[in-house]
């Protein structure tokens, strides 16, 4: 079975093709500037020349349809017809607490994704307009709806409950969910068969790390608490995101610079975190380069990462009881051995001991599953790439087949 993958945001949409009988990509690409002057197509075949082609692209359904035509051309092509694409599986970032689980897209689940635009503003109405786009372009297609909330719905009450009057929860359902559900699940079960055991084993704390970052605790294979909250806002700082503050910066901050609730939404999401402290990038690639050549901001972020992470990792491990295993992963996570070395040493006390030519080999392109610690170590500290686009794919084929 063909699956594909479709990630719509705002004016972008990211797509794969993967042949599921031996979970090979065929195919994967993106529809950048969607309803914006300068619009472009990116279509890659492993082991082949990219493709890239610059024209408008109107709207989502128009990506959907460019993405298919070249699927099927008799030049580029992987596939000779759009019947070899038997399901699709979209992301979703938000599914509020209807959805444990991935599910098959029908009205009812469609009108619940629009209940939590609210919540997810940025993010919910691209993933139905991608939904959509599908439905009236690949007509018949089974569309499957994969929410990055979903993993974290197995958190107690005490995790996700904040402390404000309980009527805002009843009322508005004001609450932890937590967000990278998909790659938090996949680095888990990677993990387990890593250190040949099975996920409700262990207890691990998965750190994904990249623009956006999120640290979750895994008990027994099941999420047992996570860094962000009713928005990817709280936790960690990131790229643009300020993470966690004290509350009342807030309302401070508007009163001093007369600011709107809009604007100092903007300030929190997109003017803050590395962005933020420096005053000059949003990358992390360039806070690490200019921290070697001496910039002190940027030291100065780096230290404040390694703390935080650090935090999350040992109160989460006291909060589950135990930990067995660290998991790095997302673009961060995945090549820099810097951060992973620095956190590591900090959790020497707990066990952690890493193998220094083990971990500077885990970087960049040359980022591979490994198991970054030494013999002795207890505490294993172990590099994952994620894959959210096959987790996808894999909850996608395992509903259609139940379907049949």
């Amino acid at each position: 079975m063909n699956v594909l993958v479709i990630n719509a945001g705002s004016s972008s949409l990211k797509y794969q093709l993967i042949d599921m009988t031996n979970e090979k990509l065929l195919v994967k690409g993106m529809c950048d500037r969607i309803g914006i002057e300068g619009g472009n197509f990116k279509y890659q075949v492993p082991g082949k020349e990219d493709y890239k082609v610059n024209q408008p692209i109107a709207n989502h359904a128009e990506a959907i349809e460019l993405v298919i035509k070249t699927l099927t051309d008799p030049k580029i092509g992987v596939i000779k017809s759009m019947s070899e694409i038997e399901a699709v599986g979209h992301r979703v970032l938000h599914g509020g607490e209807k959805f444990s689980g991935s599910v098959l897209v029908n009205e009812d689940v469609k009108a619940a994704i629009r209940e939590c635009f609210e919540l997810g503003p940025l993010h919910n109405p691209a993933n139905l307009t991608g939904i959509e786009s599908c439905e009236k372009v690949m007509p018949g297609v089974p569309q499957i709806a994969v929410f990055d909330t979903g993993f974290h719905q197995t958190m107690p009450d005490f995790a996700y409950i904040y402390a404000l009057p309980y009527e805002y929860y009843e009322k508005y359902k004001i609450r932890r969910y937590g967000f990278h559900g998909t790659s938090h699940r996949y680095v888990t079960l990677r993990a387990a068969a890593v250190l040949g055991k099975k996920p409700e084993e262990l207890k691990i704390v998965t750190c994904h790390l990249g623009n956006g970052s999120s640290v979750t605790a895994v008990k027994n294979g099941k999420c047992f608490d996570t860094s962000m909250g009713v928005t990817p806002l709280e936790g960690l700082i990131m790229g643009t995101r300020c993470g966690n503050i004290d509350p009342a910066i807030v309302p401070l901050i508007m009163k001093k610079e007369n600011l709107t609730p809009d604007e100092m939404d903007v300030i929190l999401n997109k003017k803050s975190g590395i962005l933020g402290v420096s005053q000059t990038t949003s990358d992390n690639r360039d806070i690490e380069e200019g921290a070697k050549a001496g910039n002190k901001r940027y030291q100065l972020i780096e230290k404040m990462l390694v703390h935080q992470i650090t935090k999350y990792i040992g109160g989460y491990a006291a909060a589950m009881g135990g930990i067995d295993a660290v998991v790095f992963t997302g673009g961060i996570g995945e090549n820099n051995p810097h951060y992973r070395a620095r956190i590591a040493e900090n959790l020497r006390f707990m066990g952690a001991d890493i193998d220094e030519e083990r971990n500077n080999k885990c970087k960049r392109k040359d980022c591979e599953e490994m198991d970054l610690s030494t013999d002795k170590a207890t505490l294993r500290i172990l590099c994952i790439p994620t894959n959210e686009e096959l987790m996808i794919a894999r909850d996608t084929l395992e509903i259609v087949n139940g379907l049949k």
